[in-house]
């Protein structure tokens, strides 16, 4: 009864935010809007697109939108996606590949009342990976080298261990395949800004759902990221924030001036607003380097040294990356920089090396009965390395098994090519891409520079 009775009073005084409600208020023009879809769509126009808010959306420190609050729209256009179309065309994949422009249109409360909004039309729909810091390195080169190679082998794994893995195996029949249907998959994200300020009714707490109980883990499964505190034991705050511009590896300078607003308020322990929402950080980038040839990453690193807060001096802070949102899979070091992930460069180019081979195996010219069928087999799997399915019906056609490694062999070097001589990953953000970043309290004093010497 005791306990009942301390977690009804806890939950009184923490703020309204941070309980679900919504006092109701403006929306502000230019607000970012990060939403995901959780269904696969087909790829076509006029598609209906119902997706959620991956993260709350404040105003003057007051909790607006909750998370998951659902935002309806469309698709209404379909744009060649070049690139792509060629990369397929060079395996064998004819399929005339799209990118979906979307147009979002209105919030869909949990009454079932949608209020309409204008964006502007989002057509960069992707995946969002979160970045984490990595553990401290442990061990020397070989002990570093090992960790990189068991999280290459976990993502390998996890293709056949995963949730949903009949659909990756469905999928990749089709890519298989030269002329196959093409989807906006479960999980893309977009992230739009609002073009007018929008009025929006206060809304009640959502049901409390308990917390699933965490599944054990395999060693070569991926661990869970760690949860992300508003306040860290030593006192640090742990602050949301979109970028105001982009960044890239490509195109960002070294010392190149960089600002993020503060997505969500920060409460001090008496419930006073410590950084409110609309805080600015202010930073540079310390380095940046484009990606190059043979496959050599690019390299971006930026940090925030200021917090700006309305109406207040700028202060001197201390920051740390402990999160980052991305289209590509990256990670961050554990000094909160950014950085590529291990890539797979050698499992899948040995692979098709070795299904090339097929054709040649000693056996193909045997006298045996039904010598002939099976050299038709080999000479399938050697085009299929090659081309898939185009692939394999030319194997089936009786060409020389001269011909049909030839094929496969050509699928392996255009994967060794992609792997080890085309350009690295580059490193990027999208404008308002989310960020963590553990930095010291508002209060705290600044920071005295060190004295010239």
């Amino acid at each position: 009864m005791i306990c009942k009775s301390a977690l009804v009073i806890a939950l009184s005084l923490m703020p309204g935010a941070a309980l679900g409600q919504t006092e109701g208020g403006t929306l502000p023009a230019e607000t970012p809007l990060a939403l995901r879809i959780d269904e696969h769509l087909p790829m076509r126009d006029g598609q209906p697109i119902r997706a959620h808010l991956i993260y709350p959306i404040y105003g003057n420190d007051k909790l607006l939108l909750p998370k998951d609050t659902i935002i309806a729209g469309s698709v209404v256009d379909l744009r060649s996606d070049h690139s792509r179309r060629v990369r397929a065309v060079l395996g064998g994949d004819f399929t005339p590949f799209h990118k979906p422009v979307v147009r979002f249109t209105s919030f869909v409360l949990p009454d079932g009342t949608t209020i309409p909004f204008a964006s502007d039309d989002a057509a960069d729909g992707a995946f969002i990976f979160r970045a984490i810091p990595s553990p401290p390195a442990k061990g020397g080169f070989i002990h570093r080298q090992f960790d990189g190679l068991l999280s290459v082998a976990r993502s390998d794994i996890a293709i056949f261990t995963g949730p949903e893995k009949g659909d990756r195996l469905v999928q990749f029949i089709y890519t298989q395949i030269p002329y196959h249907p093409q989807r906006i998959d479960k999980g893309t994200a977009w992230t739009i800004e609002t073009s007018h300020s929008v009025e929006l009714p206060a809304l009640p707490a959502p049901p409390v759902i308990a917390a699933a109980t965490p599944s054990k883990h395999h060693f070569w499964e991926e661990p869970d990221p760690p949860a992300e505190p508003a306040k860290t034991d030593t006192g640090s705050w742990i602050v949301q924030a979109n970028l105001d511009e982009p960044l890239s590896s490509e195109t960002s300078k070294d010392g190149q001036a960089i600002k993020a607003t503060v997505a969500e308020p920060i409460y001090n322990p008496d419930h006073t607003i410590a950084i409110p929402q609309g805080s600015t950080l202010i930073g540079s980038v310390t380095r940046a380097k484009p990606a190059r040839k043979f496959g050599r990453t690019g390299v971006l690193t930026f940090n925030f040294g200021q917090l700006q807060v309305p109406h207040e001096e700028t202060r001197t802070v201390e920051t740390r990356l402990t999160g980052a949102d991305s289209a590509r899979d990256i990670a961050l070091t554990s000094e909160g920089q950014p950085k590529s992930k291990p890539q797979d460069k050698i499992s899948l180019p040995i692979l098709l090396a070795l299904m090339a081979s097929r054709p040649l195996d000693g056996d193909n010219h045997d006298g045996l009965a039904g010598g002939g069928g099976n050299t038709l087999g080999k000479n399938a799997v050697g085009g299929a390395a090659g081309l898939g399915l185009v692939g394999t019906v030319i194997g089936l056609t009786g060409i020389s098994p001269n011909a049909a490694a030839g094929i496969g062999y050509y699928g392996a070097a255009r994967a060794f090519y992609y792997r080890w001589i085309a350009r690295g990953q580059k490193i990027d953000f999208a404008k308002n891409t989310r960020i963590v970043v553990e930095t010291t309290p508002r209060r705290s004093a600044p920071m005295k520079s060190d004295p010239l010497p």
